[in-house]
């Protein structure tokens, strides 16, 4: 005979994970409903929003390296004109 008491089963932790699949259930009802089927975000599409992200922050580096190359190169052609003394 065991002396422990019944195991619950729903507890805090159930009742949270069911509310939170609840909403994540809503959100993604009314996100197809206010966008439309063909719009709503997939991981798919988010991987390539993510991948033109990378490339568009990569083009703004090298764009910036440049200039900066540029700066530089100008700034020491001055320095080389400038007279000693």
């Amino acid at each position: 005979m065991s002396t422990a008491g019944p195991n619950p089963t729903i507890g805090l932790t159930t009742i949270s994970r069911t509310v939170a699949s609840l909403a994540v259930g809503v959100v993604h009802t009314l996100e197809r409903a206010v966008v439309g089927d063909a719009r709503v975000r997939t991981a798919r599409g988010n991987a390539w929003e993510a991948v033109c992200a990378d490339r568009a922050r990569a083009d703004q580096r090298a764009e910036l390296n440049r200039l900066v190359a540029e700066l530089a190169a100008a700034r020491a052609a001055t320095r080389d004109r400038q007279p000693v003394g």
